[in-house]
Order: structure tokens, then sequence, then C-alpha cells
């Protein structure tokens, strides 16, 4: 699950979408300048290449500070060559050939634009060499450009160039659970309307104990429990009225799910539905959920409650909640 981008914590590759602060998350384009240049990832850096077609890695960027490095080309179809570190480095690959060709340049304008896109398996290519700086795995985004941004279109940005009050701005989005369906987020992103517009999130359960101010006028589509995040708090009883709430909209719309700082009350509520709904054990919704969201945390007393969830669901607690694990 990696849906590379800018959610929470700033997640996003494929398959989820998450937020970390930008000291620790680089997208990189290992497409050609044209396509760059025609629209990319927001605060993507391009890596250019040298005459023979081997990627150079920024001199702007300390890949030793990044824990998430992500690189995308124009249509990923296999990420799998991508973390064959027997590549050698040091050696040109065999199919790779001089960028000056001697021909023509009025004559290759003719051509298509099509044939200037980066050669499959750039993605890869690329990554295998920005391995050799970081203490990470170097991860590939599943798919590519196109298929990233058919889903995640709000993404794209023409500008290349991003000044620090910018960065500091940039506006984490809530993770995806569950694709275009189910998001998990904190109160100040339920209350934008730029997020809700991008993600398409009509309904809402508010985990916090702050009232609503953006969505009053639809209270069909805004469930309320306010929680208090306490070791005394009785969350056990709101589980079934959450599973029921998200099973009522999700195929119609999609459902966010938010707490106050969305670490502790939303992941426990996106637990239960999960162990309720998607029919997984606790020890498989808990690694599933911080996948998506790596700084989630219920507190002890809601970790025990979803255990006798579990315990509801499946008859026997299966889960041993024991810490350090939980």
């Amino acid at each position: 699950m990696v849906t590379l981008v800018t959610v929470e914590g700033r997640h996003t590759a494929t398959g989820t979408t998450a937020v970390m602060t930008m000291d620790v998350m680089n997208r990189t384009d290992a497409r050609t300048k044209r396509e760059y240049n025609e629209s990319h990832l927001m605060t993507a850096i391009r890596v250019k290449t040298n005459p023979l077609g081997k990627y150079l890695v920024p001199q702007s960027v300390n890949l030793e500070c990044v824990r998430y490095c992500v690189v995308y080309d124009g249509k990923t179809e296999s990420v799998d060559a991508a973390f064959n570190m027997d590549y050698d480095l040091f050696e040109v690959d065999s199919d790779l050939r001089p960028f000056d060709t001697g021909a023509d340049i009025r004559e290759l304008r003719k051509k298509p634009s099509s044939e200037y896109n980066a050669k499959e398996g750039s993605a890869a290519r690329c990554a295998r060499v920005m391995q050799r700086l970081t203490r990470f795995p170097v991860m590939v985004l599943k798919g590519g450009y196109q298929l990233f941004t058919a889903s995640y279109h709000y993404l794209r940005t023409q500008k290349i160039f991003w000044m620090p009050q910018e960065l500091e701005a940039f506006k984490p989005y809530p993770v995806e659970i569950l694709p275009a369906k189910l998001y998990m987020g904190n109160y100040v992103q339920a209350c934008d309307s730029q997020i809700q517009k991008d993600l398409k999130i009509k309904a809402h359960i508010n985990i916090s104990e702050e009232a609503g101010i953006f969505f009053l006028e639809d209270r069909e589509k805004l469930l309320h429990i306010p929680i208090p995040d306490s070791l005394e708090a009785d969350f056990f009883p709101h589980f079934s009225n959450i599973c029921h709430f998200i099973d009522s909209h999700i195929y119609k719309e999609a459902v966010l799910v938010f707490s106050t700082f969305g670490i502790s009350r939303c992941s426990t509520a996106v637990m239960a539905y999960l162990i309720h709904s998607c029919r997984l054990y606790l020890k498989n919704a808990w690694s599933y959920v911080q996948k998506c969201k790596t700084n989630m945390r219920p507190n002890r007393a809601f970790v025990q409650q979803l255990s006798d969830w579990e315990q509801r669901i499946y008859v026997t607690a299966i889960t041993d909640i024991s810490e350090p694990n939980y």
C-alpha cells in the first residue's frame, strides 16, 4: 500500500495515500523534460540523464535524509526490476544509445511526440540509481503518472519552482483507506471545502468532541460521536453505528472519518469497520491502517475495546493485544 502523494503525512504510491513532512518525502519524475513540463505531480523533481541515458542523482536532494523516495514514469507496468540490486550501477545499459545520434533536429520534430516519452522501465532504472544513496528502499509508483493522475488529478501541476513559504503551507490530504471510498483525517481537513471537493467526500463521521461547522446543512450525511480521547472513554457501544453508517454511504459516495488530530479515535473507528465489514482480524486491520498512516495510535483502552469487538464478531479473541505490539 503506498499512495505516494500528499495526504496525511504526505502518502500517498498507489494503494494508499499518507503524509510525511517535506524533509523525509521525495517524489522523483523519471520522464522526459517535455512530459515533465506539460504536467507533473506537485513538488516532484525531474531527474536528468547524461548523454548515455544514465540517470543523475539531483544535487539539490539529500537522499540520506529521505525516508520515502518515490519514483514514477509515464506508465509503469511492473516494479519488480526496481528492487533488483544486483544491477551494476557503473555499467552502461546495453540497450542505451548516445543521445546525440546526428539526426536532423527538424526531422525529429516531425515525429509524433509519443516517441519522446520516457522509455518503459525508466522509473525502475532511476530507482536503482537513487537506491545507492538512500538508507530506505526506493519505491516505484505503480501504474505510473498516467494511472495515478487519473484518480488524483488535483495533484497535477505545471509549476516547477516552489518557494519555502509555499512548501510550508502545502496542504496535506486525508489518508485513503479504501480507494476513492473511505478516508481518515483530522478536524481541519474535514472543514476544508477544497479537500472535500477534490476527494468527492459527501459523508462524514466526526469523532471529535468539537461540533462540525461545515456540514451542518446536511445532517443525514454527518454522524457525530463526541468521544474524548481518554482511557475512561467507552467507544465500544458506537462501533455498530459507525459500521452501519459507512456501509450505508460507501457505495454511493466517499466517506471521511475524522477526529481532532486524526491519530487515535478515527483510526479506532476505521479498524472497527474493517473488522466488521471487511472481515479482517484486529491484527490485520491494525497492520493495514498502519501502512496507510504510520503514526496512527489508538490509546490502550481503545485497543482493548477493539479486541472485545473482534471477539464479538468472531466469537473468540484472535489477536494478542499485549504490549509492546499494540
